[in-house]
């Protein structure tokens, strides 16, 4: 896999987050696993990963907006046709599973 193939909010991770989500993983998906190997309360574990989870949710919208952006810039610019535009959002966010 090239970098370039690695989405923009894996790569906002920081070092902790990706081991964090590899031993999520590897543990099967466990928060108590993952508690136990932390040392720590299942809330706690919990707690960070909604971070992680908000963190990507967070990432995702920045890209949706920069696109959709894009899209009304080209409108602007009379590039494409207003009715063109609301397509091309409408399908994309779709396509993304907001709409």
């Amino acid at each position: 896999m090239d970098m370039k193939d690695i989405p923009d909010w894996v790569l906002a991770w920081e070092k902790e987050d990706i081991e964090f989500i590899k031993k999520f993983v590897i543990n099967s998906g466990s928060l108590k696993e993952v508690a136990k190997l932390y040392d720590v309360s299942y809330p706690t574990v919990r707690l960070k990963l909604d971070r992680l989870i908000e963190k990507i949710k967070l990432s995702v919208e920045a890209e949706n907006g920069d696109f959709i952006q894009f899209v009304k810039q080209l409108v602007i610019d009379d590039r494409i046709e207003l009715e063109e535009a609301k397509l091309i959002i409408e399908k994309y966010k779709h396509e993304k599973g907001q709409a």
